[in-house]
């Protein structure tokens, strides 16, 4: 903890710590204009490997190591009904063990490799990962490719994994705000994909077998879905061979269920009692997919309603003028098959009334004012600026050109993105928050003690 410094002590600095300061606050600003210039000068090389597998290719030999992202179409929307949080059972044992190697054979051997796998369910998509060396590439995709394509799920590890997840799911049962999610969901989306709980339910988790798993991994696993990002010390003519030998052996097409396209329920009040000391508050409208001519016009419109944290309305009247939340903020979900607008905040119980009261007051007068011309430029400013740093790592610009594929925003994307942001005039903003916040009534969740009638 810093402890405040009395005047009898203060002296001036020496002049060595001024210096030390001195080239730190250089080498500060040094490494912020390298992240920024690195991110306008992300040179993405499209190119198909020898198999015909779509690669975008980031090299960089600053450092010597590879990061992979990459995704296959499909995620814990085609969990089959009754086998809730099959895909996440999935991709937590995708790496526990492989071809020939037991669960901690596989570790072990990726520790001593230094390599990283990770797997990663989300709604409409399955998410994986390799960070490796250069010099351990060879090796690193091969551990890769036995994960992807040769899973053991043995039953004593499959087993781990389960105990794990319902031991979250206990957990869970307990956390108001993993209650008003789950709440809020199944509310929103009742009977559909999107409703049902990712991570599953300690019943229909505890059912689940290795054939289950092995079911699964044959119906998402295939080629014409997968979509690849690579960001490092490696050439597209070196790269190529090692992704066949990850990827093309995989089935050529997904055996996916088809999703519905959905609109979220609205107009629905469910309030959940439990006995904790505050109330956790979910609140939704219908919200925007990610092609939708709106979305840049909604996310800056949002970041000034609730997405900009310290700079954000609600954070402003809710938590700095009135003290009612320590955190509270609004986001964008853009689903592939919906879109949602949703604010979230958890306060004692006796305050809950007004926190809801508050922040619909600040959804109404986004909808009927708008921001002011200072507010659009401050979000602006700070969305633009703030680009940078998710190029500042081979990790993150992978993630980031992932990002860019699964939702087809083309290869221009990241040159253009902060035009599209700066091109957001007040008009823009009011006629988007008149569609998202001027006509429907939200579908409020809240969890907490009951309160007196």
């Amino acid at each position: 903890m810093t402890r405040p410094r009395s005047a009898a002590v203060a002296r001036p600095l020496p002049a060595l710590l001024l210096n030390r300061l001195s080239l730190l606050f250089v080498a500060s600003m040094i490494a912020l204009i390298s992240m920024i210039v690195h991110a306008r000068a992300v040179d993405i090389q499209p190119f198909e490997t020898p198999a015909g597998l779509s690669v975008w290719l980031v090299e960089d030999h600053t450092v010597p190591i590879i990061a992979v992202d990459f995704a296959f179409s499909g995620g814990s929307a085609q969990d089959p009904d009754g086998k809730e949080g099959l895909t996440n059972l999935l991709s937590a044992t995708l790496d526990e063990g492989a071809g020939d190697l037991t669960s901690r054979a596989f570790q072990e051997r990726m520790q001593d490799l230094a390599v990283k796998i990770g797997f990663d369910a989300g709604r409409d998509a399955f998410y994986g990962s390799l960070r490796t060396l250069t010099p351990n590439a060879e090796d690193a995709f091969e551990m890769l490719r036995l994960a992807v394509t040769e899973p053991r799920f043995d039953a004593d590890a499959v087993e781990r994994m389960r105990s794990q997840i319902i031991a979250g799911l206990r957990r869970e049962a307990k956390d108001p705000d993993a209650i008003a999610a789950r709440t809020f969901a199944r509310t929103v989306f009742p009977g559909h994909p999107y409703g049902r709980p990712a991570s599953g339910t300690e019943e229909s988790v505890s059912a689940l077998t290795p054939a289950d798993l092995k079911a699964q991994h044959q119906r998402l696993f295939a080629q014409s879905s997968l979509q690849i990002a690579v960001v490092g010390a490696i050439d597209a003519a070196t790269l190529g061979p090692l992704l066949d030998r990850v990827f093309a052996a995989l089935p050529a097409e997904p055996d996916l269920t088809p999703v519905a396209e959905i609109t979220p329920r609205m107009d629905i009040e469910e309030s959940i009692t439990l006995d904790v000391p505050q109330t956790a508050i979910r609140i939704g409208l219908p919200g925007l997919k990610r092609d939708d001519p709106d979305f840049i016009p909604a996310y800056v419109m949002n970041h000034i309603l609730g997405g900009g944290s310290f700079s954000s309305w609600l954070y402003d009247e809710v938590r700095e003028k009135r003290g009612l939340a320590y955190s509270v903020g609004s986001y964008l979900v853009p689903y592939d098959h919906a879109g949602m607008l949703i604010a979230a905040t958890g306060t004692r119980a006796d305050r809950a009334g007004e926190t809801l009261q508050i922040i619909g007051e600040q959804m109404g007068r986004m909808a009927t004012q708008g921001p002011t011309e200072e507010e659009l430029a401050k979000a602006k400013s700070f969305l633009t600026g703030s680009y940078a740093l998710r190029f500042d790592t081979s990790g993150k610009i992978a993630n980031q050109l992932l990002g860019i594929r699964m939702e087809k925003l083309g290869l221009d994307y990241i040159d253009k993105r902060n035009g599209l942001i700066e091109a957001v005039t007040l008009e823009d903003i009011k006629r988007v928050a008149n569609r998202l916040l001027g006509s429907a009534s939200p579908t409020i969740v809240t969890v907490g003690p009951k309160q007196p009638s």
